[in-house]
């Protein structure tokens, strides 16, 4: 973060400022006592659970310099109205003061984290980036990313979370974007704005709110989605698969569950090797190459980035391999187009390695009164697909669509624990999926699914020593 005295943060944000003017903060804001580091603001928020304020005086011991509060406190602070509008309103400031800054916003239902993932990888060997860590994507956590720039940062990757129309609209007044990248328009929060097409709306507030100088990046997986820029004087670049779009990925080939194509840019032809899992990643990676392509970044020097770039964000299809038995953490997020994609890869791998394939699924949240037709569908759809076992934990909705006597064994279960239980029917050579939205927890499910299956693997290994 750029050095700003408390007497400057106070002129800024509107506050009183109880304490020295001379302060110097140094240091990005945190809302978390135990992570301040010498130099820091700390935000004294007030939560469910939890309030900041009480926890002031730790932040301050173990090295903030100043809290940034609603009330005055006995430590150092800056009593504001509203404490997250007051960090928003800082960043905007540390924003104007990096005018060489490039900001990149991207958004879309589903494959943000690893668009966001996939970019940095590359923009990092370009220059000095600070990107969005897990899915800081919301009015408190894009201005806390922002503020962990220096003069020296040359790329700035942020996520663009949205819950109500005009979301989007006020991050990117804080943030001032100069590309901006919309991803998909997919069923993700639904329930909460309606429709698709109010999602599209909120979306799209990303590119309208770009400056005439800004490019926006569109992918073209939706009927929405390719259209947003469509009376707006502004540079548009397109990603996807079709011979028609800027960037475009050809001869798409899936090798052991991941990705392989030719990138296709106007510059050249390149070949790509994901580490990622699934034929999904294919239109997260073009948005980064997009990106990159607006940067001038070269398209070889791309093609290496992303096939060497891993994903540093937890729960999304991390693979575990052990003794013989491959499974697919996928418990961050759901929603319907993700457990789609994921089941498809779930299906490609079964079939490469000849076991028999597993899907733990728990509940899509946040799809409203399409939620139960939506989770039948994708019921449905693994059964399509030839999934041997589906799981429901506590979600019999996905089951509905599955006549008695189906290939596909449905078993329907109240319980994490009952869940658990069936790795004692794992054999080798299975691949399991383990797969809700964030609020079901079941990567407790992915962890002790591996734990007894190495348990039930050791006590085979010693009967057999025994014998």
């Amino acid at each position: 973060m750029i050095s700003i005295s408390a007497a400057e943060i106070a002129e800024i944000t509107g506050g009183q400022l109880f304490g020295s003017r001379e302060i110097i903060v140094c240091q990005p804001p945190s809302f978390d006592s135990r992570t301040v580091v010498p130099g820091s603001l700390f935000l004294a928020l007030k939560g469910e659970f939890a309030d900041g304020h009480n926890f002031a005086s730790d932040a301050i011991a173990n090295g903030a310099v100043l809290v940034l509060a609603s009330r005055r406190l006995d430590v150092p602070c800056i009593v504001v109205d509203d404490v997250v509008a007051a960090t928003g309103t800082l960043a905007k400031y540390v924003r104007s003061q990096l005018p060489s800054l490039i900001v990149i916003g991207i958004t879309g239902s589903q494959g943000k984290t690893t668009t966001k993932d996939l970019l940095s990888a590359i923009l990092r060997l370009d220059g000095e980036t600070i990107a969005t860590e897990a899915s800081f994507n919301n009015e408190l956590g894009l201005p806390i990313t922002l503020m962990r720039c220096l003069t020296s940062t040359k790329y700035c990757v942020l996520e663009m979370g949205a819950r109500h129309q005009g979301d989007i609209a006020a991050l990117c007044d804080i943030a001032q974007p100069n590309i901006g990248v919309v991803l998909c328009v997919g069923n993700a929060h639904v329930g909460e704005f309606g429709s698709r097409e109010k999602i599209a709306l909120a979306k799209a507030e990303l590119v309208l709110n770009l400056a005439k100088d800004g490019v926006a990046i569109l992918g073209t997986y939706d009927e929405f989605t390719p259209h947003m820029t469509k009376s707006l004087p502004i540079k548009t670049i397109t990603f996807g698969e079709g011979h028609d779009v800027d960037i475009r990925a050809t001869d798409i080939d899936v090798r052991e569950g991941r990705a392989h194509f030719d990138l296709v840019t106007r510059e050249g032809r390149s070949s790509v090797a994901l580490r990622l899992v699934g034929a999904h990643q294919v239109p997260n990676a073009l948005a980064a190459a997009a990106v990159c392509t607006v940067l001038k970044i070269s398209t070889d020097v791309i093609a290496v980035g992303l096939s060497t770039a891993e994903i540093t964000s937890k729960w999304r299809m991390e693979i575990h391999e052990e003794a013989n038995l491959l499974l697919i953490n996928d418990s961050y997020n759901a929603n319907p187009e993700s457990m789609l994609s994921a089941l498809k890869t779930l299906a490609l791998f079964a079939q490469e390695r000849g076991g028999q394939s597993w899907a733990f699924l728990g509940r899509m949240h946040e799809l409203g009164e399409s939620s139960t037709a939506k989770h039948a569908s994708v019921g449905k759809e693994a059964e399509d697909l030839g999934i041997d076992h589906l799981v429901l934990i506590d979600a019999p909705e996905f089951g509905l669509e599955i006549a008695t006597g189906s290939p596909t064994s449905v078993h329907k279960l109240d319980s994490k624990d009952q869940a658990m239980n069936l790795a004692a029917h794992f054999s080798h050579g299975d691949v399991i999926l383990v797969k809700a939205s964030r609020a079901e927890k079941l990567e407790v499910v992915a962890l002790e699914l591996l734990n007894r299956w190495r348990e039930k693997n050791e006590k085979e290994e010693k009967a057999g020593g025994e014998e």
